[in-house]
C-alpha cells in the first residue's frame, strides 16, 4: 500500500476528511524549498548544540531541537500557514478554542533504529480520550526529503479507527514526500520513526496544535515574574507547572527539565521515558488506551 498523497491546492475540508478516513494526509510541496532553507539557516546551530535522546523511544541518534518561536523567523511562518491552521481548527472543532502544542525539528540521524509504533496523545499521561474526540492535529513538515531509507515516519493507515490494540511494524507503510511536503496525522493513529539505513540524516520540522482547554486556567508563568520564581522553593515551583506531566507535557528548549530556567546549577540534560516508570513501555500502554477509549 502506498500512502495517500494530496497536491499543495488541497482544501483544509480536503485535508480533514482524509485525516479522518485515513487518520494522515501527506499534501506534497506544501512549504517552498527556500523556506525551509532559511529554517534550516536559522536553526542549524542549535540542532549542532542540541543533545541526543537519553532512552529508545526518543531515540539515542535521535536529536529533539525546540523553543521554534523564539529561534526562528521563519519556522513562524509554517506555525501560521494558513493551510495548517485552518486543518487545525477544523479538526479539532469541537474545542472552542486551538493553541499551539509544540514545535520541534526531529533530526533522526544514521544508524538510528525504528521507534516503536505509538500513539502521540499518550503524552496528557494516558488518559482515554473518547473515541470520537480529538485533542491534537500533528504536523510534519519535511525538513529534507523523506525517503524509507532515511527513516521516513511510518503510519498504520486507518488505525485511528480499528478496535484492535497491538499493531506489527509490518502494517506500517512510510510516509515518503519531498522537502517541503507536510505529513498531517492524528494524535490517535499509530506512527513512529523509521529505522534510518542511509548516510544521510532525515530531518522534520514538528508542528502541532491541540485543543484550548488542556492547560492551567491562571497562567502560572506569566503571572509570577521570572524572577520572583526564582526565589521559590521547588516544590512550590513544581506545583505551578515548573515540572514535566507524564513523561513530556511542559518540558522546555530542547526536550529538557523546565527547572533549567529557574536553577542555574541544574545540569541541562535531555529527559527521559523512564520516568513514568512501567508506562514508558509505550507500545503496550497506548494498547490499553486505545482498547479502553473504544470498549
Amino acid at each position: 500500500m502506498e500512502a495517500i498523497h494530496l497536491p499543495p491546492t488541497a482544501t483544509p475540508e480536503e485535508v480533514v476528511a482524509t485525516l479522518r478516513k485515513y487518520g494522515y494526509a501527506i499534501v506534497d510541496d506544501l512549504a517552498s524549498p527556500q523556506l525551509m532553507d532559511r529554517v534550516t539557516a536559522e536553526m542549524q546551530p542549535y540542532i549542532d548544540h542540541t543533545l541526543y535522546g537519553a532512552d529508545n523511544f526518543i531515540g539515542k541518534l535521535t536529536k529533539r531541537t525546540g523553543a521554534l518561536i523564539a529561534r526562528s523567523p521563519a519556522a513562524r511562518e509554517l506555525v501560521m500557514h494558513t493551510t495548517a491552521v485552518k486543518v487545525a481548527e477544523q479538526f479539532l472543532h469541537k474545542a472552542t478554542t486551538v493553541q499551539l502544542h509544540l514545535t520541534q525539528i526531529i533530526s533522526v540521524f544514521p544508524g538510528s533504529p525504528a521507534q516503536a509504533l505509538h500513539l502521540d496523545q499518550i503524552v496528557w499521561d494516558f488518559f482515554p480520550f473518547p473515541a470520537d474526540y480529538d485533542v491534537q492535529c500533528n504536523i510534519l513538515w519535511a525538513m529534507t526529503d523523506y525517503t524509507e531509507e532515511m527513516g521516513a515516519t511510518r503510519v498504520v493507515p486507518g488505525s485511528h479507527l480499528d478496535d484492535r490494540t497491538k499493531y506489527d511494524d509490518s502494517e506500517a507503510i512510510p510516509a515518503v514526500m519531498r522537502r517541503g511536503s507536510a505529513l498531517f496525522y492524528t494524535g490517535k493513529v499509530w506512527h513512529g520513526a523509521g529505522a534510518n539505513i542511509s548516510d544521510k540524516i532525515r530531518q522534520a520540522i514538528n508542528i502541532t496544535y491541540a485543543v484550548g482547554w488542556v492547560r492551567q486556567e491562571e497562567n502560572q508563568y506569566l503571572t509570577t515574574p521570572l524572577e520572583i520564581a526564582k526565589t521559590l522553593p521547588d516544590d512550590l515551583l513544581k506545583l505551578m507547572g515548573y515540572q514535566t506531566g507524564c513523561f513530556a507535557l511542559g518540558y522546555v528548549g530542547d526536550f529538557e527539565d523546565p527547572m533549567t530556567i529557574v536553577r542555574d546549577n541544574m545540569p541541562h540534560e535531555v529527559h527521559s521515558t523512564s520516568s513514568i516508570g512501567e508506562k514508558s513501555q509505550t507500545s503496550s500502554q497506548a494498547a490499553d488506551l486505545v482498547k479502553s477509549s473504544k470498549s
